[in-house]
């Protein structure tokens, strides 16, 4: 059984026919559709040398440490921990701002804050380093 869709990706819209092949859907075909006006150009990202997050030094990380990554791209908004802090399970982190959304990042588990290994403002991508617990 077919269905079909129309689609707009960047401003393009696209005709596009389904067809629902075990249980999985699968694009049968993806022609162009009238387009709708284009929406303005956004602005222009950040160059790569201004958002990547700085290393962490070796000596900030400890032997059996868990280290906490970003979960997605985004942007750190605020720090909710120091170095020396002890917090719980579920305990807020720190605040990753992405798609326009306020994400908390909680401590997987009890334990002492190693190291804080971004900044306010710092924009990480998944799996960066965050906080380095012991």
């Amino acid at each position: 059984m077919n269905k079909k869709y129309n689609i707009t990706v960047n401003g393009t819209s696209y005709a596009v026919e389904v067809e629902e092949v075990g249980g999985a859907p699968v694009v049968t075909s993806a022609a162009p559709a009238p387009a709708a006006p284009a929406p303005a150009p956004a602005a222009s990202a950040a160059p790569a040398a201004l958002t990547a997050p700085a290393a962490a030094p070796a000596d900030t990380v400890s032997v059996g440490a868990s280290v906490v990554e970003a979960p997605m791209p985004g942007t750190i908004l605020d720090i909710k921990v120091a170095p020396g802090q002890v917090v719980n399970a579920g305990d807020t982190l720190l605040i990753l701002e992405a798609m326009k959304m306020e994400n908390e990042i909680v401590a997987p588990e009890a334990g002492t804050v190693n190291a804080v290994l971004t900044s306010k403002g710092m924009q990480v991508n998944a799996g960066d380093p965050l906080v380095s617990l012991t």
